[in-house]
C-alpha cells in the first residue's frame, strides 16, 4: 500500500478517526487509478499540477459536486504536505491551486416547538427501543453532541453524581457536557431496560441495539429521521441538524458564544459562528424592541 506512511500519521500524529482515514485513502486510490489509466503514471509523487487539472476536470464532467470534489482535492492537498514533510518531494503540485466555488450551505435547525413536538407530545413504546430512542433525541438536543460522539459512549462516560457527560471528540479530545436532570432520569429508565436485554455483547458500549451490540450511523440516522418527519416538514432531519439546533437554541437565548464553542467542541470561534446566523431574527427582535429610537 503506498499511502501506508501516511495513513500511519493521520492515525497516530493527527488522531484521525478510522471514517475520515478511509475517505482519504479512498480519494487517494481514487486519484491513482485516474493517473495510471489516464497518464500511464504509476506514482502520485512525479505528478504535474495539469494532470490534477484533468482530473478535477472529470469529476466536475461525472456530474460531482463541487463541494466533493473541493473534499478530495484536499485529501490529495494533505498527502502531498506530508511528502514535503518527509522530503519525499520537493514541491506541492497543489501549492497555488484554488478550491472550486461552492454555494453556502445554510442547514436550517428544528424549531423548538418541533422539538417540543417530538419529545412532549408522540408516543414512545415503553419498551427497550422506545426509551432508547427518546434518550438518543433527548442527548443530541441537550447536549450538542455529533452522531459518532454519541455511538461511541461508554457506560462509564456517565457521572451521575456530577450529572456529567464524558464525551471523546475528534482527534480524542475529551469535554464534559452537562446533563439535564429529565435527561438524567431518562438514562436511569434506559439502564433498567437495557440491564434486562437477554444478550450483551458490547458490555462497555452505552447505546446497544435490542440484539445486544453498539447502534451504528445508519440506525441513528433512522431514528432521528423517522421521529422528526412526524413532526417537521424541513427536509434535512438528521442527528447533525439536532446540533445544529441546540446551538442555535442556546445562542437565541443569551448564551456566550465562547461557552457553546466549548459544549460543542469546537476548536475555535470560527467553526461555532456559522450557527449565529440562525440567531439574527432574535437578535433584531431584541434591537427594536429596545432601542430607544425604534418605533414602536
Amino acid at each position: 500500500m503506498p499511502f501506508t506512511p501516511f495513513i500511519d500519521y493521520l492515525l497516530l500524529e493527527k488522531n484521525y478517526s478510522k471514517l475520515t482515514i478511509q475517505a482519504y485513502k479512498n480519494d487517494l486510490t481514487e486519484f491513482l487509478s485516474f493517473i495510471e489509466l489516464e497518464f500511464d503514471t504509476p506514482s502520485i509523487e512525479t505528478v504535474n499540477y495539469p494532470q490534477i487539472r484533468s482530473w478535477i476536470v472529470s469529476l466536475v464532467e461525472k456530474g460531482i459536486s463541487n463541494r466533493t470534489i473541493n473534499r478530495k482535492v484536499s485529501a490529495l492537498n494533505s498527502y502531498y504536505k506530508f511528502l514535503l514533510k518527509t522530503e519525499s518531494i520537493q514541491a506541492n503540485p497543489l501549492a497555488k491551486h484554488k478550491a472550486l466555488k461552492t454555494s453556502k450551505k445554510i442547514q436550517v435547525p428544528f424549531s423548538e416547538n418541533e422539538i417540543t413536538t417530538v419529545l412532549d407530545e408522540l408516543y414512545f413504546e415503553s419498551d427497550f427501543e422506545g426509551v432508547r430512542n427518546k434518550l438518543i433525541i433527548e442527548l443530541f438536543y441537550s447536549t450538542g453532541i455529533r452522531r459518532i460522539e454519541l455511538i461511541e459512549l461508554k457506560l462509564k462516560d456517565i457521572d451521575f453524581s456530577n450529572k456529567t457527560l464524558k464525551v471523546l471528540g475528534k482527534r480524542n479530545k475529551e469535554r464534559f457536557v452537562p446533563l439535564l436532570p429529565k435527561v438524567i432520569e431518562s438514562v436511569k429508565v434506559y439502564l433498567e431496560h437495557r440491564n434486562k436485554l437477554e444478550v450483551i455483547t458490547n458490555s462497555k458500549a452505552l447505546f446497544l441495539t435490542k440484539k445486544g451490540v453498539k447502534i451504528y450511523e445508519t440506525l441513528v440516522y433512522r431514528i432521528i429521521n423517522e421521529y422528526f418527519s412526524l413532526a417537521s416538514s424541513k427536509v434535512k432531519k438528521s442527528p447533525h441538524i439536532l446540533r445544529h439546533s441546540f446551538a442555535t437554541h442556546l445562542l437565541n437565548q443569551g448564551a456566550d458564544l465562547n461557552a457553546v464553542k466549548e459544549l460543542l467542541g469546537h476548536s475555535s470561534l470560527a467553526a461555532t459562528q456559522v450557527y449565529t446566523h440562525n440567531s439574527i431574527s432574535e437578535l433584531k427582535k431584541v434591537y427594536l424592541n429596545s432601542h430607544p429610537r425604534s418605533k414602536k
